[in-house]
């Protein structure tokens, strides 16, 4: 006979319970500044990197296209990115963080900054960089399949 499987210690759902913990700790912190987590991710990474286009952005914040495109829609909405047409293939767009964007990232970084620290709270320091070490080395694991 197979042996049942204890949920409570399984990965899977450790996993799952820590990403629900994490969003709802981000949501709480920046309540104010109207922002999930997903825009703050891709408004992040277009402002390490202009001018690049949607497949591209999604690509290297991990969300599919369709997703990241509803997420892009929302953030042009708010004022705080825009599209622009690329100088020689019309058929792509490229994104532009604007002036207002650059000023939201700006005054909501020291809060995700303490969202990070509250994430890893019950953890002893040490314990702290263990963990996202061993995170970092499972997300890298599993990409590279």
């Amino acid at each position: 006979m197979t042996k049942r499987l204890d949920v409570a210690t399984a990965p899977g759902h450790l996993i799952r319970r820590a990403q629900q913990i994490a969003v709802g700790i981000f949501a709480q912190r920046l309540a104010e500044a109207d922002i999930t987590p997903v825009q703050f991710a891709i408004l992040n990474a277009l402002q390490d990197t202009p001018d690049i286009d949607q497949v591209t952005l999604a690509k290297r914040v991990a969300f599919d296209p369709a997703t990241s495109g509803s997420v892009i829609g929302r953030l042009e909405s708010k004022g705080w990115l825009r599209r622009q047409p690329h100088a020689t293939d019309r058929r792509r767009k490229l994104l532009v963080v604007t002036q207002q964007g650059v000023e939201a990232l700006a005054n909501m970084q020291a809060a995700v900054a303490d969202v990070q620290t509250q994430i890893l709270a019950p953890l002893s320091a040490a314990d702290q960089l263990q963990f996202v070490d061993l995170l970092t080395r499972l997300v890298a694991g599993h990409e590279a399949q």
